[in-house]
């Protein structure tokens, strides 16, 4: 082979793993608990952020001219290990809930209502964090463990 076309096949995939590499990590996304983000708030302001919380039903204002959602979530841990330990998940989201001094975030989602947004449910949401210590989401998945309560017994009170 000649060394011309070694050279410029070893400038092509350095050319692609050049791009990989800073593609995936200008979409990088790091998923915290509200714990974390409220002890690294003002280094995390603006960077795409993956965070948990259980959602504190009285919180809940919708404006249906706007579709705009305001609500507060709590501190769930993201330890499954320590989930478990703790009851489950509808336990550890109920209990989130109902504690005083529970690390708490304002959110603002802009969509249409979700049937699943309501009090104890999990609210996965990917955003960021801005300035005013507000969460904006772009994606809201939600999941309500009561829903499944039946099928885990021993999670349900």
């Amino acid at each position: 082979m000649k060394p011309k076309f070694i050279i410029g096949g070893l400038l092509i995939v350095a050319a692609v793993i050049y791009l990989i590499a800073s593609s995936t990590s200008a979409n990088a996304e790091y998923f915290m608990t509200i714990e974390e983000v409220k002890a690294q708030e003002s280094e995390i302001i603006g960077k795409s952020l993956r965070i948990s919380g259980a959602v504190l039903g009285d919180t809940i204002n919708y404006d249906p001219d706007t579709l705009s959602i305001n609500f507060t979530v709590a501190n769930v841990t993201g330890d499954n290990d320590e989930i478990e330990a703790n009851g489950g998940l509808a336990k550890v989201l109920h209990d989130a809930v109902r504690a005083e001094g529970t690390p708490r975030l304002d959110v603002v989602y802009n969509g249409p209502m979700p049937d699943l947004l309501k009090n104890e449910a999990q609210a996965i949401m990917t955003g960021h964090l801005e300035a005013d210590g507000v969460f904006y989401a772009d994606e809201l998945l939600l999941k309500c463990p009561t829903k499944y309560e039946e099928a885990i017994p021993d999670q349900a009170e």
